[in-house]
């Protein structure tokens, strides 16, 4: 992508980087998510696992687990992080 800074995809994501990929959040949720640990790429496959594009994984249908699971179930919570929204 041009005019964008190369990012290493193994490198711990930041809140920017939150907001860049899944799109705006509460801030309870984007520290959450950045705490997690996770990678850019484990970012983006809890997003697409979030956002119901499982199928682009593959067939497999393999199950979430350590970060991406972390993302996911943040992402997918319905209150427990909306108090920051007001």
């Amino acid at each position: 992508m041009a005019g964008k800074p190369v990012r290493n995809s193994g490198s711990a994501i930041t809140g920017q980087d939150v907001v860049e990929i899944v799109g705006p959040l509460a801030d309870a949720r984007i520290t959450a998510i950045v705490a997690t640990g996770a990678t850019i790429v484990q970012l983006e496959e809890a997003a697409a696992w979030a956002a119901g594009e499982s199928d682009a994984m593959g067939e497999l249908e393999r199950p979430v687990s350590g970060p991406v699971a972390a993302i996911y179930d943040i992402l997918t919570a319905e209150e427990e992080y909306t108090e920051d929204c007001d």
